[in-house]
């Protein structure tokens, strides 16, 4: 009896997998906190130069004043200004600006204003920025080493410690050096803090319950997440509030301890056989099942019997991904979609200035299409499968991308805020299912004796590819249809390579590196699972061969029973 047989007799959709979907939402509204947290602090609300003589002046009446400088009127300084009847003349200085008037939106003060880190000192907040990415890019790998080491639940419940301990240390910086280390610090849980809940989570769950429900709860708590933040922020109405705020609401996730199970199938693989039987049991009473002793008797010997077989995979390194040519080719591919998806994401996700309204506001707009793409998602992948809704996610955000640039050519059309959110909403809604997709596929073909590494090695390079959106969002100053067009470069360039995977959907996972290997072998570039005869047998599919090899090493072990026995 194998693992996915002895969790359907515990339960594979009852009361344990919904509180591990509701936990599962918890992390991610707080990962959706979190990650935009970096944003928000950020704001840089409209400002001009500080003159003596607009001290009585209405915020309007100065934008008037400044209005003929343009673009750089945030910076420009005023020597003189003479109120007349008939309108002013102005002088302008030669000296830099060392103080602003800010017009705050909805009253919040964001770290660049209280600071003052606008015009010649802007790229401090960027140095910040990037090396929040960086400790993203260290976190993901480390969290995911440490996860394959001592176990999903505690890698899970010590990155979201490392993000509740920066953002509070945060809200103390008060220069440059300060601001950067702790946002190092707070990076480190930037996307290990959620991706490990989703392993241990999906490792748990039904085939059935991977799509939709999977899908449905992560739209949910991700456009929660999307609406708090910004609202918890002008709620707050200081940065340094709001990033208390963001830092306890990941300290709760220590609580977990007590509730979540540590992987079964983490234990298989590093050889602890009862400790998986313990966890199982204890899914069984949480959902009211009973499991006779004969089937965890059966699943403990298949257990054993499999591990006669593969008696490497306990010291499975993750460069055993590249020893086998199927497999090799698989977790490259696998690995360079997610670079390509997640850069896509970080760009269009974040940039949310510039468009014509207030960024709490595009912010709201934002999240608001996630629940969407969370449902449409789910249904897709329920119909078509993961590989074509994987291609045609991707195909379509990409010509969504080409089509938005095409727009922004044309420089009348750049200050219509109505043409650009009729473009970048449906943007954000693909690029959602396309990151949640690929996030789900990563994890599925990765056998689980290596997956936690290899989801964070994925993460890693993901994490370094993100490192370069913030000036992917900066090359729109200068061409506003530069960032969609490289954009959709990216995302055509995915959509191509997903063909390349096989398909997951309705199919019994890889757990060995023997498993990675034969998965989807012989399948072509457009082998989709809607195209594919379903068999009653589609969950539990499995390589005659191995079964033959499994009843040889039961029998040989019965065999060895009786002998003693007689003895």
């Amino acid at each position: 009896m194998d693992f996915d047989k002895i969790l359907v007799k515990c339960g594979d959709a009852g009361r344990y997998q919904c509180l591990m979907l509701f936990l599962l939402g918890y992390v991610a509204f707080t990962s959706t906190v979190h990650y935009y947290s970096q944003n928000i602090i950020g704001f840089v609300p409209q400002h001009w130069c500080y003159h003596e003589q607009l001290d009585n002046r209405s915020l309007d009446e100065i934008a008037a004043i400044y209005a003929p400088y343009g673009k750089e009127a945030s910076c420009t300084r005023l020597e003189r200004i003479e109120f007349h009847d008939e309108g002013y003349n102005v002088t302008v200085s030669s000296r830099a600006c060392d103080r602003w008037i800010y017009k705050y939106d909805y009253g919040f003060r964001s770290m660049n204003v209280e600071l003052n880190w606008v015009c010649d000192d802007a790229y401090k907040a960027r140095i910040g920025q990037s090396l929040f990415f960086l400790g993203s890019l260290v976190g993901t790998f480390f969290f995911g080493m440490l996860g394959d080491k001592i176990g999903r639940v505690r890698a899970v419940i010590l990155a979201n410690q490392c993000g509740f301990v920066g953002d509070f240390l945060t809200t103390y910086a008060t220069n440059l050096a300060q601001f950067s280390t702790f946002r190092c610090i707070s990076g480190l849980a930037a996307t290990a803090n959620y991706y490990l809940m989703f392993i241990l989570v999906l490792e748990y769950l039904a085939p059935k319950l991977r799509n939709l429900a999977i899908s449905g709860t992560l739209g949910f708590c991700f456009c929660l997440g999307g609406l708090v933040a910004p609202w918890l922020s002008v709620l707050a109405g200081n940065w340094r509030i709001y990033l208390t705020f963001s830092a306890l609401l990941q300290l709760i996730v220590a609580l977990f301890y007590f509730v979540v199970q540590e992987s079964a199938q983490w234990l298989i693989t590093r050889n602890n056989v009862e400790g998986a039987i313990a966890r199982l049991k204890h899914i069984a009473h949480f959902n009211g099942r009973q499991v006779a002793p004969a089937d965890f008797e059966a699943f403990r010997q298949q257990c054993l019997a499999k591990a006669k077989m593969n008696n490497h995979q306990q010291k499975a390194k993750l460069f055993d991904l590249l020893r086998t040519p199927h497999l090799r080719k698989t977790s490259l591919i696998v690995i360079l979609i997610f670079m390509m998806t997640s850069l896509s994401f970080n760009t269009i996700s974040r940039n949310v200035e510039g468009l014509g309204l207030s960024p709490f506001v595009v912010f709201s707009l934002f999240a608001l299409v996630v629940p969407p793409s969370g449902i449409l998602q789910g249904l897709l992948q329920s119909r078509l499968g993961r590989k074509a809704t994987s291609f045609l996610a991707m195909l379509s955000t990409g010509l969504l991308s080409c089509a938005l640039g095409v727009t922004l050519s044309n420089e009348g059309a750049q200050n219509n805020a109505t043409l650009l959110l009729a473009f970048a909403l449906p943007t954000r809604l693909g690029i959602s299912m396309c990151y949640t997709l690929i996030s789900q596929y990563t994890s599925e073909l990765l056998p689980t004796c290596v997956r936690s590494r290899g989801m964070a090695t994925a993460h890693l390079a993901a994490a370094a590819a993100s490192f370069t959106s913030p000036y992917l969002i900066h090359l729109g100053t200068k061409l506003a249809a530069g960032p969609p067009f490289v954009l959709t470069a990216l995302l055509l360039s995915a959509a191509c390579c997903t063909l390349l995977l096989p398909e997951t959907n309705n199919r019994q996972l890889p757990i060995t590196l023997e498993d990675g290997e034969r998965f989807g072998k012989d399948e072509s570039l457009f082998s989709f699972d809607c195209w594919r005869r379903h068999k009653d047998d589609d969950d539990v599919l499995k390589k005659p061969s191995e079964e033959l090899k499994l009843n040889v090493l039961n029998g040989a072990h019965e065999a060895e029973a009786d002998t003693e026995a007689e003895v």
